[in-house]
């Protein structure tokens, strides 16, 4: 059985088990043309497709003894990227580290703390961010494929010269990691020449797919996450995506209900938990899907929310605005960190109805009035239930938005791995800078 299944529970209503079973036949023919890896717009960026099980083997053993080496040098680690480039870690971090582990002293946490830099133009955060190290021990993971991003490289350029100035260009060397091209780039020019330690972002993988390479896996090794668990999880994710059957493939049930929901009007697609800890995989998901996506005129726009929070911020809407959206429903079934209700003298919070209960059993029924509210609202939602979000779980579910977006793209006729829209504000900004060329 595949550790995430899709519950039809709340969309049967909207759309039919036979309705879905109809667009086997496209969903099919879509992942059959990304799996082809050179019958699809953008085959040149297929390689994350077979990653979870033909990663190399090899940089994964210099990813590990490089972390564990700096891990014990360091508070901070600094990671430099914007975009795919750091997404997918930030989302891991918040996701299976102590909500307040960024609170803890270095000894309390017993892995250095990461922080990032180059993710927009603030000199606010970067002046702050530098003050912030000024006591601290820190190394840099600057990654990015060119190195000429405006963000990350100004970023870059700053922390660099911190480190320099502090320990010397020669050691300084040893605390500066670059995540880069293999053979070109200013990036990897200055990394070879001055002998930063090298991790490769591989030519057939874009950014947004890009979580389960170096990417990703350097800085969460640093940060103690087991990195060999989590592609554990992804490449399970990969075994259940290549099934043919249809009825037992979750991920291919997904891309086909959202594409049916579409084809019938529906502009939005909202990514919903009932946990924290799934804030920055919805910020992963909505590049993941915007970028992939957004072309032609095309596409579910990709918003998210958290309940049960927004809730009482978006949920007046949800229930009774537009009916242009679907959910798309995460729910963790682990009760691991379960909390019982006791009861209290003379009930002053009209709460002991709930006592012998735990927190976990109140924001489960919690989830499920709001999934039959917001149904009877007219508003489909799509529920993706998985056991736990551990390192396992989210390597799975990783990898499984990954596949299902892909096939998804092709579904609407579009290349999912380019993002011509992008260049669009580059070219306004370089020419008001005054870039030669621009």
């Amino acid at each position: 059985m595949p550790h995430l299944r899709l519950d039809r529970t709340y969309l049967d209503p909207f759309l039919s088990k036979n309705e879905l079973e109809q667009l086997a036949g496209h969903v099919q023919h879509a992942d059959q043309r990304l799996l082809a890896q050179h019958n699809g717009p953008g085959a040149e960026y297929h390689g994350w497709l077979r990653l979870p099980e033909q990663y190399d083997k090899e940089e994964f053993e210099r990813i590990q003894r490089k972390a564990k080496e700096l891990s014990g040098k360091i508070d901070v680690l600094v990671v430099i990227g914007i975009g795919g480039s750091y997404l997918g870690t930030r989302a891991a971090l918040h996701a299976l580290q102590d909500s307040f582990s960024d609170s803890l002293s270095r000894e309390e946490r017993g892995t250095p703390q990461i922080v990032f830099a180059g993710t927009q133009l603030s000199p606010r955060y970067h002046t702050q961010l530098l003050s912030y190290l000024a006591d601290k021990r820190f190394a840099i993971n600057v990654i990015s494929k060119s190195g000429t991003t405006t963000e990350p490289a100004l970023a870059f350029r700053l922390l660099r010269k911190e480190l320099e100035q502090r320990l010397g260009a020669a050691e300084a060397v040893e605390y500066i990691v670059a995540t880069t091209d293999g053979s070109k780039g200013k990036l990897f020019e200055l990394a070879k020449a001055k002998g930063y330690e090298r991790y490769l972002v591989p030519d057939d993988v874009g950014g947004r797919y890009s979580v389960l390479t170096a990417v990703g896996l350097f800085p969460l090794a640093v940060a103690g996450i087991d990195i060999e668990r989590m592609m554990s999880g992804a490449a399970a994710a990969l075994h259940d995506a290549d099934s043919l059957d249809y009825t037992s493939n979750p991920c291919l049930q997904y891309a086909a209900a959202r594409f049916a929901l579409y084809q019938r009007g529906k502009l939005i697609e909202l990514l919903v938990a009932y946990d924290p800890r799934f804030q920055y995989i919805a910020e992963w998901w909505k590049q993941l899907f915007g970028e992939s996506e957004g072309k032609d005129h095309k596409a579910l726009y990709p918003a998210s929310a958290q309940f049960t929070t927004d809730l009482h911020s978006l949920g007046q809407y949800i229930q009774e605005g537009r009916r242009h959206l679907i959910e798309t429903v995460l729910l963790e079934d682990s009760t691991s960190h379960d909390l019982p209700i006791e009861e209290i003298e003379g009930n002053p919070d009209g709460l002991n109805y709930l006592a012998g209960k735990g927190m976990h059993h109140v924001n489960q029924k919690a989830a499920e009035g709001t999934l039959n509210a917001h149904q009877d609202g007219g508003v489909p939602n799509l529920v993706l239930r998985m056991p736990e979000l551990d390192a396992y779980g989210l390597g799975y579910l990783f990898y499984f938005f990954e596949r299902a977006c892909a096939v998804s793209a092709y579904m609407l006729g579009v290349n999912p791995f380019d993002q011509p829209g992008v260049e669009a504000y580059k070219s306004n900004m370089f020419a008001l800078l005054g870039k030669p060329g621009a």
